[in-house]
């Protein structure tokens, strides 16, 4: 079940990078699908992630182009009908691995930091589809 989280951790890291990547908050998306499933509606979008993280804006370029490299290779890998889901899994899982060796090498170790503890408040309790953490006992 740890992979499950991993990926669903993945998929909102860059759903919630992506959400965001429109030129101008005012631009009409009506003839556009939305780049981003109803259950990362209300995430930050790379333009605050830019901010939180204090991006200069050749990183955030940068950081854009690595987010949506790994979203064309991950809706490309969803459509490909030809591997089973545990191929799908270790190739999603290599996709990730890849992404985040890229952003490592874009961010500073200071906004890197903050990249992970960001992921880390992001990600539920247990992950979807994953059973919570164990309660504490009641203290008496």
């Amino acid at each position: 079940m740890k992979l499950t989280k991993t990926i669903a951790l993945a998929a909102l890291v860059a759903g919630s990078l992506l959400a965001g990547t429109a030129e101008s908050p005012a631009q009409d998306h009506t003839n556009s699908p939305p780049a981003h499933g109803p259950g990362l509606r209300g995430r930050p979008n790379l333009d605050q992630i830019a901010t939180d993280l204090d991006l200069t804006a050749d990183q955030k370029a940068k950081v854009k182009a690595v987010l949506d490299e790994q979203q064309t290779k991950r809706q490309a890998l969803q459509e490909d009908t030809s591997l089973t889901p545990e191929d799908k899994r270790a190739k999603n899982k290599e996709l990730r691995e890849a992404t985040q060796a890229k952003l490592k090498e874009i961010l500073t170790a200071d906004q890197w930091e903050q990249w992970q503890k960001r992921m880390q408040r992001n990600r539920p309790p247990g992950g979807p589809g994953g059973t919570p953490p164990p309660s504490a006992p009641p203290k008496e």
